[in-house]
């Protein structure tokens, strides 16, 4: 289909990575080595939290979901990705299409507001902690929880919705290696003025309610912090504290540039490059951020393990 015909389509090309096919085989080994990663490292910590009665808190339990979360939205990109390399390019219908959207936004979303209700929990761990276990009940947990993925799923559909409105495109190439909407979009042969505003509007008001749940959980704490006496508490909250916000700083930080700016601004290589970070990079970083650092859950791993893990020395 030409560029400049409007025509409805059928399906869609992504054109992934097709413009470096000298990195092809590189950038295979890459995408595979850390899906394996990503896989290994969030099942496999959903499993310990389940099988360790220890980390049946409410911490735990919203790191076993922030797992979950990433396994899945990575799930939904990672493969589709390593077969359009293999292929220089991949064919996806247009249902297809939808659907992988549809999902990656949800569970994007979801991981936004997960962030946030993980700072209201340590929030209450640290600033409460005589009232930790009675403010942080399994009910008050599970609604916390079933909210984000609420969330996540109401605001993707509205997305999706305004995306089926579209008649026709100028094109059925997409110049990115999923389908994500910006791309989607700027095929569009009509006026999609009213997608981009929801894109923005949507994704500026999950941005500044999460920004604001998370900094004001954390200068809290950072208050708290400052009026302990014990040097060793400070020290491990602070390093505690520092994890949480690096993983919070990365991944808002590119849902931010990729989403709450103009689309004429947009270089494509640019949202590219911003997008492998949330989408690919940071699913497998979690993790480490969150959970082999922690004392409790290497423990936890060489009890389930039945013997001291040989690189347990990385996460010291």
């Amino acid at each position: 289909m030409g560029t400049g015909n409007c025509s409805s389509v059928t399906e869609f090309i992504l054109l992934g990575f097709a413009e470096a096919p000298e990195l092809r085989v590189a950038l295979f080994s890459v995408f595979l080595l850390i899906y394996g990663v990503t896989v290994l490292g969030n099942l496999g910590m959903m499993a310990v939290i389940q099988v360790s009665c220890h980390l049946h808190t409410p911490m735990y339990f919203f790191l076993s979901h922030l797992s979950f979360v990433d396994f899945c939205y990575s799930t939904v990109i990672v493969p589709n990705v390593l077969s359009s390399i293999l292929n220089k390019g991949k064919a996806i219908s247009f249902l297809g299409c939808m659907v992988q959207f549809y999902f990656f936004c949800a569970y994007a979303i979801t991981e936004v507001f997960l962030l946030a209700v993980m700072a209201y929990d340590r929030f209450v761990a640290v600033c409460n902690p005589l009232l930790y276990t009675v403010t942080m009940s399994r009910n008050l947990c599970v609604e916390l929880v079933s909210c984000c993925y609420l969330c996540g799923m109401v605001c993707s559909l509205i997305h999706l919705c305004l995306a089926l409105e579209i008649p026709s495109y100028t094109s059925n190439v997409i110049d990115h290696f999923f389908c994500d909407l910006p791309p989607l979009l700027s095929l569009a042969c009509s006026d999609v003025t009213m997608n981009e505003l929801m894109v923005f509007i949507v994704a500026t008001f999950n941005e500044i309610t999460t920004i604001v749940i998370i900094l004001t959980s954390y200068l809290l704490i950072l208050i708290t912090i400052l009026r302990m006496h014990s040097a060793k508490g400070r020290r491990k909250t602070f390093s505690t504290c520092a994890s949480h916000l690096t993983a919070i700083l990365v991944f808002h930080g590119t849902i931010l540039f990729t989403y709450c700016r103009p689309s004429s601004g947009n270089s494509v290589d640019t949202d590219k490059v911003a997008t492998v970070f949330y989408t690919v990079v940071i699913p497998m970083l979690n993790p480490l951020i969150y959970s082999l650092r922690n004392k409790d859950v290497k423990e936890a791993l060489k009890k389930v393990l039945g013997s001291r893990l040989p690189f347990e020395k990385l996460f010291s």
